[in-house]
């Protein structure tokens, strides 16, 4: 029987908070650019993160294409805070 680590190295998503997952796709996309791509009105109307959670949290279809969407721009997603990082030094 394999470890559950295991069974979680090559899930991308691991360890990430979905939180944090929104929190830096807002930051790298913008919500308006998240709603014409997820139209969900957590992201069109009054778009805040405190809402959006509460309602990724109990509807798996929406929530399954946010996580989508951040694999996606993941990559953009860290070079941009490296980039930050270095930029600050």
């Amino acid at each position: 029987m394999q470890k559950k680590e295991s069974l979680q190295k090559n899930n991308p998503l691991h360890g990430i908070t979905l939180a944090a997952l929104l929190a830096d796709l807002v930051a790298y996309v913008g919500w308006e650019k998240m709603g014409k791509q997820i139209p969900i009105n957590c992201f069109l109307k009054n778009p805040n993160i405190k809402s959006s959670l509460a309602f990724l949290r109990k509807t798996p279809w929406a929530r399954a294409k946010v996580e989508y969407m951040y694999l996606y721009n993941i990559k953009r997603i860290e070079k941009g805070k490296s980039n930050d990082s270095v930029d600050a030094q």
